[in-house]
């Protein structure tokens, strides 16, 4: 039984930052394909970041390129999604997910996911 479990959202300023939190059980992270999505009420669920470290890969999308990192705690099976220098375009409800292995071997096609195979119930990020 996989489960994905966010924390770690809150509402911070204009450039201030914030470390997501995705603890994972029924999975070893490193054998997933994991995704980052921000979601708004109205607005398509679009992937922000993606993980797959059996193919060695991470991306971002072009916005949050050089503001945004993954690190990982493999002793908690947990992905943690740092976000700096947040601007209000950030904002939203951010959900990790396991997605098709087969998604994340291009960046293309990894941050063009819409399905995913198991999803976490979402952490709110506010940016004021």
């Amino acid at each position: 039984h996989v489960q994905l479990v966010e924390s770690g959202g809150g509402s911070v300023q204009t450039g201030g930052s914030l470390r997501l939190s995705c603890a994972v059980s029924g999975i070893n992270i490193n054998a997933m394909c994991m995704a980052w999505f921000r979601q708004n009420p109205g607005n398509e669920r679009e992937a922000v970041a993606v993980l797959y470290r059996g193919g060695g890969n991470e991306y971002f999308r072009e916005r949050v390129k050089g503001r945004f990192s993954f690190s990982q705690d493999n002793a908690k099976n947990t992905v943690f999604l740092r976000m700096a220098n947040l601007q209000p375009e950030d904002a939203g409800m951010y959900v990790c997910a396991s997605i098709p292995k087969l998604s994340c071997v291009t960046h293309i096609r990894a941050l063009a996911v819409k399905t995913a195979d198991y999803w976490g119930q979402g952490t709110q990020v506010t940016v004021s």
